[in-house]
């Protein structure tokens, strides 16, 4: 089964989905693929939402994006706020994330990480990677469980319109539901909500779209038990 894991920006996304990944795991279902958690501060004192201002979501401030590969959770800096990004951290803005204009500037090296991971999980799922003329993979990535949860966070511009980013990631998904990954769960925004259904449910069926709630998590763990593996 294919969930689409979607809603408004910064309503808790990947909060809850990395809740879920430690669940799933701890009922005995392999995870693999990666989650976006962000990089947030406290507010400065005196600004709105700051210590001394309005109390809220407000009181902290996001400034990047990493990325978490799993199952063996090595952690990337994946994105910084383009104002951050531009005023002088050292982190250079990829081409893709520039050509697409995107609200985070993206590093190209860090793209490539990720999807060098996907590459590797596509690789032991028995799929042909995005990128044909790819270089042979390390198996560096652990040797997964049969019927694994494959977990992408997130499916966004880059992947779904524009053909690049996590192309690997989306190969896997292409394919459709295998032994590896009888099941999957992928972040969408959902202004691409229609586009990842358009082009992911002739191999799925119909996907099923959730938000970050209860119901939707005791949804995926009772999927995953009926598969096998959890326990």
């Amino acid at each position: 089964m294919l969930f689409l894991l979607t809603g408004d920006v910064q309503i808790g996304k990947t909060r809850w989905l990395e809740s879920l990944c430690a669940s799933l795991q701890a009922a005995g279902t392999c995870v693999a693929g990666v989650v976006a958690p962000g990089q947030w501060v406290p507010r400065p004192e005196g600004q709105p939402g700051g210590k001394h201002g309005f109390d809220g979501a407000g009181r902290f401030e996001k400034l990047g994006i990493d990325n978490v590969l799993l199952p063996q959770g090595e952690r990337i800096e994946f994105a910084r706020r383009r104002d951050l990004a531009a005023g002088g951290k050292a982190f250079a803005e990829g081409a893709q994330a520039k050509a697409a204009k995107l609200g985070w500037a993206i590093s190209d090296t860090a793209i490539a990480q990720v999807d060098a991971h996907f590459a590797m999980l596509a690789k032991q799922a028995g799929i042909a990677p995005a990128d044909s003329g790819m270089p042979a993979l390390p198996d560096s990535v652990a040797q997964l469980a049969p019927r694994a949860m494959l977990v992408i966070d997130e499916l966004g511009r880059l992947e779904l319109l524009r053909g690049c980013g996590l192309a690997n990631a989306l190969a896997i998904l292409d394919a459709g539901p295998t032994s590896q990954f009888p099941h999957a769960i992928a972040v969408v925004r959902e202004t691409l909500l229609d586009e990842a259904r358009r082009r992911l449910e002739p191999r799925w069926g119909k996907a099923t779209a959730v938000g970050p709630d209860d119901a939707a998590r005791n949804l995926v763990l009772e999927t995953a038990k009926v598969t096998g593996n959890a326990r």
